[in-house]
């Protein structure tokens, strides 16, 4: 293993971007997006352009900005360019709602927002309420904005020096997706970037240079930030942006028009992909290598299906916000289905009781995580803080059992699971078995109780197109766990949503399917 050779000073966008001028690759092509295609020097010159425009708002250095687009160049360009200047680049969801950025905002205290036109009456809906936000610059069609990417950026000079930033200075943060309520900033270093990328893309995946990336999760979140920006900017390779919806068709699309070479997903979008290629009898992905998943655990029969229709492994792996990106993941040709896989180097595990002991092998426990990535808190969330990171170690919230040969296998989270009749049910056990019925697209699975009080679980089912709900149907799923684990994980009622509530990372929102469960207490009724 390499390590990751990180000077005292250090401004991460001029690493990640501006080697590349130095290093021959000025013409070649850094970002594809719909019919738009920018080279590194664009690139650059264009960062440069964003920096420059924010000194001129008077955006001085540490300083917040904030970042609501689609993904796109300009995206690219308003991370890095406030980066580069020395300000502190805060991504925020596109999906959220106008009092979520309002939280956003003014718990970031970011003056300047660089904002879509089509996301920019979310934020004047709550304008007279942001206490910080001084300035909004807008992409895209909006005649009204006094304040224009486009033309501030032209305004301003293509020359910017980095900001003379340290390793350990604050670069961006991420929020968190919200698992448990209300998200929380972690706050990550200018060094951050680089340890993932060479760790996780470079000696875990061997992203080369050649490889033209491209991911259906989204720039905003960690998984995504890494997978189609730093990684491939890292090793000096493409990436596809695609500012659309992720639906299967313009994955597909995507795939055709631009041949990505890697195709990073989640678990629930891998799954309605291959059941839109099923229905189609599509089965090719082009140019693609690998397929990388995380954000939830990857089904051992969805890795099956997927690799005997298109010929490609899918690497599943686990990462979260607070550690930045995967630390924990499957190699390629040595995946174990069902697996999360083995430790990513440069970090290092260990799996405890509730009284911090560590394990020995084959026992379930919570999983810490140590590594150079890792932000350095959450802001303004002092006990929240101190319940997360401790010492060198993150308390992933995760529960895991790992294998003799050091591969991990996913239990839940710590408060997912259930006790039923003493005896543990992990909620992702019973959803694996009911992503087994040829009728079930995916389900999530929670503990709710009956009418003497007892939890018992329940599954939200939700039903691939061809298949309509039935009580025969709930009955035939509740007999099809029982026959394949033990009689106490069945779940004691089927019921058939449209969706399931999650995170903009596919994690399933369990606290949601609770709040329903207790709502329509569906073990009073009749079965």
């Amino acid at each position: 293993m390499s390590v990751v050779e990180v000077p005292e000073r250090l401004n991460a966008a001029s690493a990640l971007v501006d080697v590349h001028l130095d290093a021959g690759r000025a013409e070649k092509t850094a970002i594809l997006s719909g019919k738009q295609a920018f080279t590194y020097e664009m690139l650059v010159r264009s960062i440069n352009r964003v920096g420059n425009a924010l000194k001129k708002l008077s955006v001085r250095i540490e300083e917040r900005v904030a970042i609501l687009l689609p993904d796109s160049p300009e995206w690219a360009m308003a991370f890095l360019g406030a980066i580069k200047m020395g300000a502190v680049a805060v991504p925020m969801n596109t999906m959220l709602k106008p009092n979520d950025y309002e939280y956003l905002l003014n718990d970031s205290r970011a003056r300047v927002l660089i904002v879509h036109a089509s996301l920019l009456s979310s934020i004047m809906q709550v304008r007279d309420r942001l206490k910080f936000l001084e300035h909004a610059v807008v992409v895209g069609e909006d005649s009204h904005a006094p304040l224009r990417l486009d033309a501030v950026m032209q305004a301003a000079s293509p020359d910017l020096a980095p900001a003379e930033t340290c390793k350990d200075d604050m670069a961006f943060w991420l929020y968190s997706s919200g698992t448990t309520g209300f998200p929380k900033g972690a706050v990550h270093l200018h060094h951050d970037m680089l340890y993932a990328a060479e760790m996780y893309a470079r000696q875990t995946l061997d992203l080369r240079e050649s490889d033209v990336s491209f991911s259906v999760a989204k720039l905003f979140f960690a998984y995504g930030l890494g997978n189609g920006l730093y990684f491939p900017l890292y090793t000096g390779g493409t990436t596809v942006l695609m500012p659309d919806r992720p639906t299967p068709e313009n994955a597909f699309a995507a795939v055709d028009r631009h041949q990505p070479t890697v195709f990073y997903s989640v678990p629930t979008s891998f799954a309605a992909i291959l059941h839109a290629a099923e229905k189609s009898g599509r089965k090719s992905l082009g140019r693609v290598r690998m397929c990388v998943s995380a954000g939830e655990p990857l089904p051992k029969h969805l890795f099956d299906k997927w690799l005997e229709r298109f010929g490609v492994e899918i690497l599943d792996g686990i990462g979260s916000t607070e550690i930045l990106h995967i630390f924990i993941s499957n190699r390629p040709n040595q995946a174990r289905p069902g697996s999360t896989g083995q430790l990513v180097p440069g970090y290092e595990a260990k799996i405890c009781d509730e009284h911090g002991v560590e394990l020995p092998a084959r026992q379930v426990g919570t999983l810490y995580i140590k590594g150079d990535s890792i932000a350095t808190c959450y802001w303004n969330k002092h006990e929240a803080t101190k319940e997360t990171f401790c010492g060198e170690w993150v308390n992933t919230h995760d529960k895991f059992l790992v294998d003799e040969d050091g591969y991990f296998w996913y239990a839940g989270r710590a408060d997912d699971m259930i006790k039923v009749s003493g005896q543990a049910v992990w909620p992702s056990d019973v959803e694996a078995i009911l992503g087994e019925h040829p009728s079930v697209l995916e389900s999530g699975v929670v503990g709710t109780a009956d009418p003497d009080g007892l939890i018992k679980p329940v599954a939200y089912v939700v039903l691939k197109d061809t298949q309509p709900p039935s009580d025969e149907l709930a009955r035939e799923l509740q007999e099809f766990v029982k026959s394949k684990t033990s009689p106490h994980k069945y779940p004691r009622a089927v019921l058939f949503v449209e969706s399931l509530p999650k995170t903009a990372t596919g994690k399933i929102q369990r606290f949601k399917l609770r709040e329903i469960a207790g709502r329509d207490t569906p073990l009073h009724r009749p079965q």
